[in-house]
């Protein structure tokens, strides 16, 4: 992996979400549901929220990156998963903050498919070998990069938590 790096300030973050609304709203999407992808997509899903003048927010957790460029072979859903009674018949958005491998937007998408109405998947970056390829993207990369929500460490270590130091 190169040393070259994407960094997400948080100014520009809120340019990404704006303009990632917009490219929703162009596209006549009107999601019912967005459903974020925890942690990242946490972030994503409230600002589409509000630019979307969506209030039904739900979280997926999903746990795959254990460092940087170093992940588990496959990702995991951890509790509590969503209802699907919760999802039936509606139009969910999936929110995350980037597809890399894919693999994690992947697995929510097939959660989601049998259950919903239309599923669709936003984020701000997606990279070239993506298995999924969303239908909003703010911004294409292949380099690492670097949220302002995750650039520092933490600010307590937790029991057996992966930090970079």
């Amino acid at each position: 992996m190169s040393d070259d790096r994407e960094t997400l300030t948080y100014e520009l973050f809120g340019t990404a979400m704006r303009e990632l609304a917009q490219e929703i709203a162009d596209d006549g999407f009107e999601p019912d549901i967005i459903l974020s992808i925890a942690r990242g997509g946490l972030f994503v899903a409230g600002g589409l929220g509000y630019a979307l003048g969506v209030k039904n927010l739900h979280v997926m957790n999903v746990e795959f990156y254990t460092g940087v460029g170093t992940t588990l072979d496959m990702p995991v859903m951890l509790p509590p998963v969503p209802n699907v009674v919760d999802l039936s018949d509606k139009r969910v958005l999936v929110a995350d903050d980037v597809a890399d491998t894919g693999k994690t937007l992947k697995l929510v998408h097939d959660f989601c498919a049998e259950h919903v109405a239309e599923v669709r998947s936003a984020v701000i970056y997606q990279k070239s070998h993506s298995l999924i390829d969303c239908e909003y993207v703010w911004k294409r990369t292949d380099q690492w990069i670097d949220f302002p929500w995750s650039v520092l460490p933490p600010v307590v270590s937790r029991e057996g938590q992966v930090l970079d130091s």
